[in-house]
């Protein structure tokens, strides 16, 4: 028995040595569009990366649709060989199962959690108007006029909507929620004064920001941006419960060698603390993590419940 257990321990360190072997291509299902999102832009700055240290194309496959299911579906199916992957996010990971009554993955049961990559947070901006200059003048605004605001997203279930409605959950003020199609569109009519507020993610915004043409009140993290270093966070400001981001990770199909996740792990881990690595993601407002598979496994788990929850109090289904 121990000679068999053994030998099952130098198969699988084998595998993991020679992985991935020499002519093989990499793929990486991403579950939206390229182009420039952030998340594919993320996406593609590791596969960059571990082109480079792992001697092996990696390559990013897009496939959109369904706020990600349709890509994660896909990954779910793929083969369990070391060279199918999935780079994903918050949405589709930890929320999209508590808004849609039917999923053709179970992100928890489907995949092996391989390294939580990234966090990008979204953060309160509100038309210059507005008579309010910090978070307390803001919130009490708010709360003084039920139902006169209005906040725009990108999409029912949106990380923009959840936090719109986590803040209108942990600060008791009413507001109505306008899903835009594109958040251009968005952007474009909070600083006209059509909609009021937005909880955008930073990239989208950052650079409103910085011309002066909306205001930011708050980052929803623990720790202020590097692209907006000068906004405080909710935290700082007294409300260490008012958290949103988007987060991406890369999981591998279930069934996929334990040696090779390990060895994917260690090289992204290396990747995330390359401080030029490290540079490109803050140029896009976003935070390197990294860390453990079982780090990973445990916040999606704890997303989902956070999430799941919201979505079932303010009553959310886009289906």
């Amino acid at each position: 028995m121990w000679a068999a257990v053994a030998g099952l321990g130098l198969c699988t360190a084998a595998q993991a040595q020679d992985w991935p072997a020499a002519g093989k291509t990499v793929q990486i299902i991403v579950p939206a569009p390229g182009g420039g999102g952030t998340g594919d832009t993320i996406a593609r700055v590791l596969a960059e990366e571990l082109g480079k240290r792992l001697k092996t194309p990696f390559v990013i496959d897009n496939k959109a649709g369904a706020n990600g299911n349709i890509g994660a579906a896909a990954a779910a199916a793929a083969p369990p060989d070391g060279y199918h992957f999935l780079f994903s996010w918050a949405g589709t990971l930890a929320v999209n199962r508590s808004l849609y009554k039917s999923m053709a993955f179970d992100a928890q049961k489907d995949f092996v959690p391989v390294l939580l990559l990234a966090d990008v947070p979204n953060i309160l901006v509100i038309n210059n108007e507005l008579p309010a200059k910090d978070l307390a003048e803001f919130t009490r605004y708010a709360k003084a006029n039920p139902g006169k605001l209005n906040f725009g997203s990108t999409g029912i279930g949106s990380s923009m909507h959840l936090a719109g409605e986590l803040f209108m959950r942990e600060s008791g003020a009413q507001m109505q929620h306008v899903p835009y199609n594109a958040p251009g569109t968005a952007t474009t009519n909070l600083i006209a004064g059509d909609i009021q507020l937005m909880f955008q993610l930073i990239p989208g915004i950052a650079g409103q920001v910085k011309a002066g043409k909306v205001r930011a009140l708050a980052v929803m993290a623990p720790q202020r941006s590097p692209a907006l270093p000068d906004v405080p966070t909710t935290v700082e400001l007294g409300q260490p419960t008012l958290l949103s981001s988007t987060w991406f990770a890369l999981l591998a199909p279930k069934g996929t060698p334990a040696a090779i996740v390990d060895r994917l792990n260690q090289v992204s881990n290396e990747i995330l603390a390359d401080p030029a690595v490290r540079q490109r993601l803050a140029a896009m407002g976003a935070t390197t993590l990294g860390g453990s598979s079982k780090q990973l496994a445990d916040h999606l788990a704890a997303e989902t419940v956070k999430w799941g929850q919201l979505v079932q109090q303010a009553r959310i289904q886009t289906q």
